[in-house]
Parts: C-alpha cells; structure tokens; sequence
C-alpha cells in the first residue's frame, strides 16, 4: 500500500481536515479534524473511498485513540439547504476544528477550496486524502461517523435503505423517493430525482 506523507509543514502542530457525505440526498454532511503523533503510522491507513467499510471501522477506534487530538463537526440538512452544501462543507470543518483540544499552528485540507479558520494558516491539497496520514485520518473518521448516523436515521426511515446505500444517489435510493417522495432528512434543494424519473419514463 502506498506510503503517506507524516505531514505537509514539519515544525508545526498540523491538522488534517477532510468530509462526507458532500453528495449525499439526505442527512448531513460531516467532517473532522486530526491532528496524528509525528512517528504514527498504520499500513492499512488510506483514503476512506479506498478502504472497505470493514477496515474503516478497525481504523476508527485506532485513530480516535492514538491521535493527540480529534474531533468531528456536522451540518445537518435543513443548515445546508439554506447555505448550500459548498459553505456546509466548510461550516463543518469549522466546527470540527473548533472542537479539537489542541490548537493547531496549521490545518491541511482535503480538496482545492477552504474558508480560513481564524488566523490559522492553511493548505488546501487535491486528493489530500491518498498523500497525508491526518487528512486520510480525518476522512476515516467523517465516513465513518457519518456512516453511524446514516445507519441510525434508517430505523426511522427504513424504506430507503440507508443503512446500504448511507443516503448517497443511488438507484435504489431515488426509486424509493419516486415511489413514497422525500422525508425530513432530504436535502430539498438537490435534485433528488433526475428528470428521466420525474417524468416517469
């Protein structure tokens, strides 16, 4: 498995910052913010979209045990329909690091956008997530948290099998709004059907 990068500025307290759940219909999205031990490392560590959820949830106890600080913020649906789900992304990145109980000298991000976090200089990395420990730390996490959520909306709302498809666009997913329409926890300003299925062809 490929090596990630320990950190991007070497003489700085660092957090990586990822999220999901960015394209989901429903529910919120999530972030979170690590900051990792200089020496750790882990040889399944990775991006979480390159992981099985089976080693996702081996890596979380890990992570939120061995890192010297994490947390997680969350933007629920209702915030994101009102500030889009871009300023949502960043919202909960906010909230994520405004939780750690270490104040980091500098944030790298997942991604090529990022709103500055109080005076804290930042990086913004493509695909971050496969090239730094605590940004693909941080993506295990927010999938991870994020996935617990999903899986516990779909008790309420069982009939559109979130704990399989954890509210992303699937066909499965959008066959069961055309059918019984949205709830709640659907984010009405997406497109939640595409057009071929709102005209019932």
């Amino acid at each position: 498995m490929k090596r990630l990068k320990p950190f991007f500025q070497k003489n700085y307290i660092e957090a990586g910052c990822d999220e999901a759940g960015r394209g989901c219909l429903a529910g919120p999205v999530v972030a979170a913010a690590v900051i990792l031990p200089r020496r750790f490392s882990h040889p399944l560590l990775n991006d979480s979209k390159q992981l099985s959820e089976h080693h996702r949830d081996e890596l979380r106890p890990i992570i939120e045990s061995q890192s010297l600080a994490w947390a997680v913020g969350m933007v629920w649906q209702q915030e994101i329909d009102e500030i889009n789900i871009l300023n949502a992304s960043f919202l909960a990145m906010h909230r994520a690091l405004e939780k750690l109980e270490i104040v980091p000298q500098h944030i790298i991000v997942d991604g090529n956008r990022f709103r500055k976090f109080r005076d804290i200089e930042h990086q913004c990395i493509i695909k971050g997530d496969a090239l730094y420990r605590s940004i693909a730390a941080a993506s295990i996490l927010a999938k991870t948290h994020r996935d617990e959520v999903m899986k516990k909306l779909h008790d309420e709302f069982p009939l559109y099998n979130w704990k399989k498809n954890k509210g992303y666009p699937t066909m499965e997913h959008r066959e069961a709004i055309r059918e019984v329409g949205d709830c709640v926890c659907h984010r009405k300003t997406f497109r939640l059907l595409p057009v071929e299925m709102e005209s019932g062809l």
